[in-house]
């Protein structure tokens, strides 16, 4: 039996972000495997009131609110540090650990700053060209002597073209026993599902392009949607059908489950654990070829459109609603048969192994230099 260890993540802050999600479950996976886990994280640093107001007057609605109450690590038995300003972790955030895991670009350099106590050194890279993670910002980071894990095959690849340094896969998986449903037939309504967000990246307008494109044309649908941001006043599509603002977790299976199709029109993503999520509660995806998509989507249950092509995406609508109810039960079959094969716990083996290499490393790294 291999030796627990003692794992520290460090967190920018805890929104209610995916990534952040992906988080919390490693930390809570882990500790129930023995190991000792603690997150700390740092506060969100709120905008100048010129940035604000410019912001404001743009139409780009007020850039900041007080950030959320860690709530992806409610009800886990994680010990979490949250500082008490917004400012780099330091030593004595931390406690003395075997491994330490940097979570973003920022957290990167506070994580090469901590000392040798802290743990050996893990990077985590999960996204990449997000609204504040720039190419221009996070490559830099990837050079820096960190063992780097990473999410999917297209960010592995994406990091070795720009660095020659060993990277660890630990792809995402999905909760069978949170996110399921029993087998249904086709909606006599066809209701489509997305998650709505007003970071650009997250292609939000190129889904509610493609549903007016589909109302416009005539067709009768709902939309059920979800997200971190309400639409705005210009955007009342989804407001006039069914939207859940901030979502808790639990209640995710049943929005998927109501819909005949997922919508999801991403710009650029490190995975895309909607996806899943979705395929799992027997939802078929329609998809742009963002992050792992083009990896889950070929293992059937989903179709891929075209970047910023609304009409592409509106013409697969169009087909899910031209489905008879046979096709689409074969449709959502294989979308859930596909979601079967990604699973928490052979990621959790895939993180876990990496965290072990991370000390190996860092171990015959100190002894070559003894």
């Amino acid at each position: 039996m291999t030796a627990p260890m003692r794992i520290n993540f460090i967190l920018p802050y805890p929104n209610l972000s995916g990534g952040v999600r992906v988080l919390a479950i490693y930390a809570d996976r882990l500790r129930r495997r023995g190991h000792q886990v603690h997150v700390i994280c740092s506060l969100h640093r709120r905008p100048t009131m010129r940035r604000a107001f410019g912001q404001l007057l743009r139409g780009q609605g007020w850039p900041w609110t007080p950030p959320p109450d860690p709530r992806h690590f409610d009800d886990l038995n994680v010990p979490i540090h949250l500082l008490e300003s917004p400012r780099p972790v330091r030593d004595g955030d931390v406690p003395d650990g075997d491994v330490v895991v940097a979570t973003w670009w920022r957290t990167a350099q506070w994580v090469m700053d901590l000392s040798p106590s802290k743990g050996a050194k893990a990077y985590f890279m999960q996204d990449y060209g997000a609204s504040g993670q720039e190419m221009r910002q996070i490559v830099p980071t990837w050079s820096m002597p960190m063992h780097l894990i990473t999410i999917s095959d297209y960010l592995r690849t994406l990091i070795l073209r720009e660095v020659d340094v060993p990277v660890s896969l630990a792809a995402n998986g999905v909760d069978s026993e949170q996110f399921h449903a029993p087998p249904r037939g086709k909606q006599d309504k066809p209701t489509f599902g997305t998650l709505y967000s007003r970071t650009p990246e997250k292609g939000s307008d190129l889904i509610l392009q493609a549903l007016r494109l589909l109302r416009n044309s005539g067709q009768d649908f709902r939309v059920v949607g979800f997200g971190p941001h309400p639409p705005r006043e210009h955007e009342p599509l989804l407001e006039q059908d069914e939207f859940h603002w901030q979502a808790p977790n639990d209640a995710l299976a049943a929005i998927y489950s109501r819909c005949d199709a997922w919508l999801y029109g991403v710009r650029c993503e490190g995975f895309g654990l909607p996806i899943l999520e979705a395929m799992a509660c027997r939802t078929p995806v329609i998809a742009t070829p963002a992050g792992a998509a083009p990896e889950l989507i070929a293992g059937g249950g989903g179709v891929l459109v075209e970047h910023d092509n609304p009409q592409a995406m509106a013409d697969q609508m169009q087909r899910v609603i031209n489905m008879s109810d046979a096709e689409w039960r074969q449709w959502s079959d294989e979308a859930y048969a596909n979601a079967q094969n990604h699973t928490w716990d052979a990621a959790t083996d895939q993180f876990e192994a990496a965290l072990r290499l991370t000390i190996e490393r860092a171990t015959d790294t100190t002894a070559m230099k003894d």
